[in-house]
């Protein structure tokens, strides 16, 4: 090679590096932690970077952006150790010069700023949960109101999640998430409605509504409760098949959303309603505000108004106070009321909380995750005899992806993440996104296995 050809070889291998090095510092990576309603707002974000001229991805391990975002979940104590957790590995990365910058966001940051930048320094920025104003100045660019409303969507493009408020009134004893997101506020009823169109139209055929509280919604800024009535009016929507109902509460539980439950095929069959406990004196201690006499009676209340109704509640072990005879009767209750999916959290103790001003944490940690582990054995029970119960039956199956040999789906009753999956073999092509009436073949305690139905 001549010295010319040398030379052009320099120069273009630097433009091609150039070129590269400017990319990826146009690239953002946002690690969204914690729950879907995280999600919404990285979404939400993400459109802004976009609309910014940003290249933005998602949890990509290994990234080549320059630039980091951290979406940080604050609830409960594994969840802070996570987040606490991957700030630190993007600091290493940025000490072996694969980050520039690594900008903080979220419930975590929300709650412990101060703390985070006297312990964690090198972190270029922290903002607070909703402060994606902040996040915008500091790369040097502005807030587009218009695009306030609009998020680019992370789940696959069949199903999103609807988040109708945020904040929380409630107040119990051991809950954080009035400290780090305020009160409830619910967001406009047309706002969320012209959302929902948009989504459908974009080809969401899946609506996963969510908040803190669903079954608030509305009273704080119209007097009133209309959650029925948002879930019915979105069900009139062309194009969105299944609306599912996440993060209800039990007191003060708007019975109106019955009937539309009842009444209107697209609304599916499915609650996640969080109990926590049943005995009267953890109820007490944890400031729920109902009884367990009310309890019983409202999950009946539910079944009988409708029918074939999966019921999804969180229970949580080891909240100060929590005596042996208190989680005897909680396991009784889980085997009385066979709920058809359940969680359980052992307690975490949250400071500022009313637990951290009133109580002890006085259950030793390794009761309240072995009280935990005994809820979840009665529950493995309960779901493995639902699921065979199933077998035989025809149901309607969303397919959500494929993966080796099996493509995966899912029932009305079940929803991303957190529920079983239906498995079914992958001989016959199958269009992800679409839904297919399937026979169910088989079940254990995760999971459904079906097959297309013959059409006879």
């Amino acid at each position: 090679m001549n010295s010319a050809a040398k030379i052009r070889k320099v120069a273009e291998d630097f433009i091609t590096f150039a070129g590269k090095l400017e990319y990826s510092m146009k690239k953002v990576n946002i690690i969204s932690l914690g729950c879907s309603k995280n999600l919404v707002d990285t979404e939400l974000l993400m459109k802004q970077l976009e609309k910014a001229g940003y290249g933005v991805e998602v949890d990509v391990e290994n990234s080549k952006a320059k630039i980091v975002v951290i979406n940080t979940c604050g609830f409960i104590g594994d969840a802070k150790e996570e987040s606490i957790n991957t700030i630190l590995e993007q600091v290493e990365r940025k000490q072996e010069g694969e980050v520039d910058k690594i900008y903080v966001m979220g419930c975590l940051s929300q709650r412990y700023d101060l703390d985070l930048k006297k312990e964690i320094p090198e972190v270029d920025a922290y903002f607070g949960k909703f402060d994606w104003k902040g996040i915008l100045a500091e790369l040097g660019k502005s807030y587009d109101e218009k695009l306030r409303n609009e998020r680019h969507l992370t789940t696959p493009k069949h199903y999103a999640y609807l988040k109708i408020s945020e904040g929380c009134n409630r107040g119990c004893s051991y809950c954080a998430i009035p400290i780090m997101t305020g009160e409830y506020k619910s967001r406009p009823f047309e706002e969320i409605v012209d959302e929902a169109e948009r989504l459908a139209k974009q080809g969401v055929k899946e609506l996963l509504v969510l908040a803190q509280d669903i079954t608030y919604y509305g009273v704080d800024k119209y007097g009133k409760n209309r959650l029925a009535e948002l879930v019915d009016r979105v069900a009139d929507i062309p194009g969105i098949e299944w609306i599912k109902l996440h993060y209800a509460y039990p007191a003060g539980f708007p019975l109106e959303l019955l009937t539309v439950m009842r009444e209107r095929p697209n609304v599916c069959k499915y609650l996640d309603i969080a109990l926590q406990h049943c005995s009267d004196h953890m109820l007490q201690q944890m400031r729920r505000g109902i009884s367990k006499k009310q309890t019983i009676e409202l999950i009946r209340k539910i079944r009988q108004e409708v029918p074939g109704i999966f019921i999804r509640t969180t229970l949580m072990t080891g909240h100060p106070g929590e005596t042996a005879e208190d989680f005897e009767e909680l396991c009784e209750f889980v085997r009385e009321m066979r709920f058809e999916r359940l969680g359980v959290f052992p307690y975490s103790h949250e400071d500022d909380t009313w637990c951290d001003r009133h109580y002890q944490d006085d259950v030793p940690e390794e009761i309240k995750r072995e009280r935990a582990g005994r809820i979840m054995q009665i529950q493995a029970g309960i779901a493995e005899e639902i699921g065979r119960s199933q077998i035989g039956q025809v149901v309607k199956v969303l397919i959500d992806r494929r993966e080796e040999e099996y493509y995966v789906g899912r029932t009305e009753h079940d929803s991303p993440e957190v529920d079983p999956e239906v498995l079914i073999p992958g001989e016959r092509t199958l269009q992800v996104g679409e839904f297919y009436r399937m026979v169910i073949t088989g079940a254990d305690e995760y999971d459904l296995f079906a097959e297309i139905r013959e059409e006879e």
